[in-house]
């Protein structure tokens, strides 16, 4: 049976984030959410780079349950 991750949030994290690379948490375990802070240690999760090219705003998944990965797509409304 596959890990499950951890519900950081119900809500997506609404951001304004400026171009580069980012590292979205995927275990649901980062304190610094919806960010990898490497909490996820031995679990089999690993974090998803996002590179963002130009400032915009987005809206990253903390449920951990989006089928679009780093994206929220509206999961956290059916858990």
């Amino acid at each position: 049976m596959p890990e499950e991750p951890v519900i950081a949030s119900k809500a997506p994290a609404v951001l304004k984030l400026e171009p580069g690379v980012y590292w979205w948490c995927s275990c649901g375990r980062s304190k610094d959410q919806p960010f990898c802070d490497g909490s996820h240690g031995t679990t089999g999760f690993r974090p998803q780079k996002v590179e963002i090219a130009e400032e915009k705003n987005v809206a990253l998944c903390n449920c951990k349950h989006s089928k679009t990965q780093a994206f929220c797509d509206g999961s956290h409304s059916r858990l």
